[in-house]
C-alpha cells in the first residue's frame, strides 16, 4: 500500500468519505467554503483515488480544532489516520514561537487509544474543560437531504408541525 500525501481535497472526494462513514452529504459549495477556510487541509491517496482527509481549523494564535478527520473504512488501522493527524500536530507546532501554546482540539469517533492518545491527547475533564456542545443552525438541512436522496423531501407543511 502506497500512500501520497497532499494539501488539497476536493467537494466530491469529501462527500464519498463522509459517505463511506455514514456521514450525510453537504452541498459542495458549502464544502468548498470551509475547505478554503481551513488553516490547513491533508488528504490521503492510494493509486485508485482519496483513502482520507483531515482539516485543522486555527485562530492563528491559541485554539486550534483538529475536525473532519475521515479515513475510507478499508484503511482504518493502516496507520493513515495517525499520518494525517501528525501532519497537522506538525504545521501547528512550526507555528510556535518563543512561550507559545495551543490548544488543540479534536472530536474522536474511533481509535481513541491507537491513534490519538498515543499521539499525546487527553480527554478533556468537564471540570477543567467544560462539556463539549453544539448547535446545527439550519432551517432548510431537507434539501441537501432530498439532493442527494438520503431521506424523503418534508414538505412545508410537515416542517410547521
Amino acid at each position: 500500500m502506497s500512500i501520497t500525501y497532499k494539501n488539497t481535497v476536493s467537494a466530491e472526494e469529501v462527500n464519498l468519505l463522509r459517505a463511506s462513514v455514514g456521514f450525510r452529504q453537504i452541498l459542495p459549495e458549502q464544502i468548498r467554503a470551509g475547505l478554503d477556510g481551513s488553516a490547513l487541509v491533508v488528504s490521503a491517496y492510494d493509486s485508485s483515488g482519496i483513502a482520507g482527509m483531515a482539516r485543522l481549523i486555527w485562530d492563528g494564535g491559541m485554539v486550534a480544532l483538529i475536525t473532519d478527520v475521515l479515513v475510507l473504512p478499508e484503511y482504518k488501522a493502516q496507520g493513515v489516520e495517525r499520518k494525517l493527524i501528525t501532519r497537522l500536530l506538525d504545521f501547528l507546532r512550526s507555528k510556535l514561537k518563543p512561550g507559545f501554546g495551543i490548544q488543540v482540539d479534536v472530536k474522536v469517533w474511533d481509535n481513541r487509544e491507537a491513534v490519538y492518545e498515543s499521539l499525546g491527547f487527553q480527554l478533556s475533564a468537564n471540570e477543567r474543560r467544560g462539556v463539549p456542545m453544539h448547535i446545527c443552525l439550519t432551517d432548510r438541512i431537507e434539501l441537501t437531504d432530498a439532493q442527494f436522496k438520503q431521506c424523503a423531501f418534508r414538505g412545508e407543511k410537515e416542517r410547521a408541525e
